[in-house]
């Protein structure tokens, strides 16, 4: 099959289905000039490996550097632009109600610029903040108290960024609202992931499992080919508009 007929069969497919889901990945970040997790350790943060700045031991142990380092990650997505891919999925979720649930694994918050309503983040979101701990009624009667991290003036409780570290477990609600729309849609999208992360790639099993057809869009190999029904070989800025937006076809 060519690009070209693979590419036409999606579109048809996208035409036929009631729900679809799409699970983004770095891939799709990555093209809008976001380093991925581990390439944002450079200069500076070379020193440290992911697991002394994602965690919550090492957060407690050193909050000040984990903050920072999130800090200046934050800093970072303030030039950044969601990209065509970004658009091309907005834009058909507006153009369908109803039909496309979002999930994606990332942070960086380029879905929801782009206008990507409802969007499942399974790892958080980076520009928010949540405690650390259980808080206290003393934690919500007043602003917390600035600093690096900022922190409770009464009790001490500090405030962490809102992401999934290592060794923590994925939001249930987020995670349960995306086990249950892979449980049944009819079609999925797969983006900008190799598929090696779990279990956001559990959603995928899931949803051939329940009868779905899978598509892959990717411009290397990933770990979830052997599930998908067509691969799509290039990134996602390039492929999504050519199936998701009529005036690209």
């Amino acid at each position: 099959m060519t690009d070209q007929a693979a590419e036409a069969r999606v579109r048809a497919w996208l035409e036929e289905a009631g729900r679809v889901v799409v699970l983004t990945g770095a891939g799709v970040s990555a093209e809008s000039g976001v380093p991925t997790f581990r390439d944002a350790l450079t200069g500076f943060w070379a020193r440290y490996s992911p697991e002394e700045l994602a965690t919550e031991a090492a957060f407690r142990a050193h909050p000040q550097r984990v903050w920072d380092w999130y800090l200046q990650r934050r800093q970072a997505l303030l030039s950044v632009r969601p990209n065509a891919g970004h658009v091309a999925l907005a834009r058909h979720a507006m153009m369908h109600p109803g039909q496309l649930t979002l999930v994606t694994q990332n942070v960086d918050g380029l879905h929801q610029q782009a206008g990507q309503a409802g969007t499942l983040a399974l790892h958080g979101d980076i520009q928010a903040e949540r405690w650390l701990d259980e808080p206290r009624t003393c934690c919500h009667q007043l602003p917390p108290q600035p600093g690096r991290p900022p922190s409770c003036s009464v009790c001490g409780n500090l405030r962490r960024p809102d992401v999934v570290w290592f060794g923590e477990s994925l939001p249930w609600e987020v995670l349960a609202a995306a086990e249950r729309a892979a449980d049944n849609c009819e079609l999925m999208l797969v983006v900008g992931t190799a598929g090696a992360v779990y279990p956001a790639a559990g959603l995928v099993h899931r949803a051939r499992r329940a009868g779905a057809r899978v598509v892959v869009v990717n411009p290397a190999a990933t770990e979830l080919d052997s599930l998908a029904h067509v691969r799509l070989v290039g990134t996602s800025a390039a492929i999504l508009p050519r199936i998701l937006d009529p005036a690209e076809r």
